[in-house]
């Protein structure tokens, strides 16, 4: 036989579940990729946000002396969609030859590695990054 207060108890708990599943949906996940991200070689930050379904990184910052045709404010990746857990699949903008690519991402820990490839993926370069924030 259970009783009214074993009965609110188990309400209680099971609203605090659900709480706790609602915050973890909505704040930071271990796998998001939003954010600031420096590059390897440290000459440039990419920002990744939302944009649409998808997500998009746009360059945010050139280190002073850095020959590139790149500008601050363009998207060098987008239409990245989840492909699994902290990896994303879409298009790469490389601004030195000016062409895009398809582009894969991969987020392990701080460290997310970037790829372009051509030629069905025969030929791809990669970048890793860390988090500038």
């Amino acid at each position: 036989m259970t009783t009214t207060s074993t009965m609110r108890r188990a309400g209680w708990l099971t609203g605090l579940g659900l709480l706790a599943a609602a915050l973890a949906t909505t704040g930071a996940r271990a796998d998001d990729v939003g954010g600031t991200w420096l590059r390897e070689t440290g000459a440039s930050k990419v920002k990744f946000a939302p944009c649409g379904g998808a997500v998009c990184g746009t360059l945010v910052w050139l280190k002073p002396g850095v020959e590139t045709p790149a500008k601050v404010g363009q998207k060098i990746f987008f239409d990245m969609k989840p492909t699994g857990p902290g990896a994303w699949a879409g298009s790469a903008f490389n601004p030195e030859d000016g062409k895009t690519y398809t582009g894969k991402m991969n987020l392990s820990g701080g460290t997310l590695t970037t790829q372009g490839c051509a030629m069905g993926g025969m030929i791809c370069k990669s970048s890793t990054w860390t988090r500038a924030n």
